[in-house]
């Protein structure tokens, strides 16, 4: 098993090896065990050492952020839905959805540790299993719109999907492109990053769940923190991302792509805890990480959630 197949905690879960203790331990010492932060798993560790030069040259199909075309999409044999004799994308794509296939192409952010921006990388290249066990990581953000009953819309991922398909999940989960309007600033500059994230999440409203953008202004969207995960899909796929997670209020009218939605409905915190109890569900690994780190505690308070807001990035690898 691998460090990326390991099961998800909801918090950073590695701990110190017990160590032999001195007889007599001074002031300072007991301080200096205080302070001492807990040993990070070798994955940890991998993803958080890696510069810029290493991505690029581990990652040659990552584009340098200098060279970026500022396109949505990348072009390429079967990923524009053209028919390819290549191996290598029968084995990822054999049986998949057309519509998602060509979905595949679209240009992701490629960070390093840091949540900055190192280049693009198509939404293939970023979900292959094996790239991420080598650390590649990109931008992503996750929606939790609730209505005026402070009720959340759920989604059932379609069974098109090619990743977590079936599975249910919050309101929108998907990633901000390497383009200028979804971008943000090119040295990872928070504020510019959240606005773009808050773009993307507007576009993707639209697509997935056919919600107007008058029903979600792009300010609407409240920013609480970001999240850094990785957890797999299958054998070929997996996810490793920070993750900006958005709180909106409104009462949108719905009109499903059933291309990319399966089923929808409105949830209480007591129904979706009962959800989480049913077997015989399947949910997405990063919500029901939101779900028992922050959003059971903000959901009582979601008018209010200033106070929660945290410009740190909470790596849970």
């Amino acid at each position: 098993m691998t460090e990326l197949e390991k099961p998800l905690t909801p918090l950073p879960h590695t701990t110190v090896a017990p160590q032999e203790l001195p007889a007599k331990k001074t002031r300072a010492e007991t301080e200096t065990e205080t302070e001492t932060e807990p040993e990070l798993s070798a994955y940890h560790k991998l993803v958080k050492n890696l510069t810029k030069d290493e991505i690029l040259a581990k990652f040659p199909d990552v584009i340098p952020l200098e060279k970026t075309t500022g396109k949505k999409s990348s072009a390429g044999s079967i990923l524009d839905g053209e028919k390819s004799a290549n191996k290598e994308e029968d084995q990822f794509f054999a049986g998949q959805d057309e519509e998602q296939i060509k979905l595949m192409a679209e240009n992701c952010i490629v960070l390093d540790y840091n949540d900055k921006p190192i280049g693009s990388g198509t939404k293939k290249l970023c979900h292959i299993k094996k790239n991420i066990d080598e650390g590649l990581l990109h931008r992503a953000f996750s929606v939790f719109l609730f209505n005026s009953k402070n009720e959340l819309l759920l989604q059932q991922r379609a069974t098109e999907k090619i990743t977590f398909a079936d599975q249910w999940t919050n309101t929108c989960c998907s990633h901000p492109l390497c383009v200028p309007s979804e971008l943000g600033s090119v040295d990872g500059e928070l504020e510019a990053s959240i606005k773009g994230a808050q773009v993307a999440a507007q576009r993707k409203l639209d697509h997935e769940l056919g919600i107007a953008a008058k029903y979600v202004p792009v300010d609407n969207f409240k920013f609480l923190t970001r999240i850094h995960y990785a957890a797999p899909s299958n054998g070929l796929w997996a996810e490793h991302e920070i993750d900006y997670i958005f709180i909106i209020k409104s009462d949108p009218v719905v009109d499903a792509n059933w291309n990319e939605v399966r089923d929808f409905k409105y949830v209480t915190k007591e129904k979706l805890k009962e959800m989480f109890e049913d077997k015989n569900l399947v949910f997405t690994p990063w919500f029901k990480l939101i779900c028992e780190s922050y959003l059971f505690k903000w959901w009582d308070q979601i008018d209010d959630l200033e106070k929660y807001k945290s410009t740190e990035i909470n790596h849970m690898l």
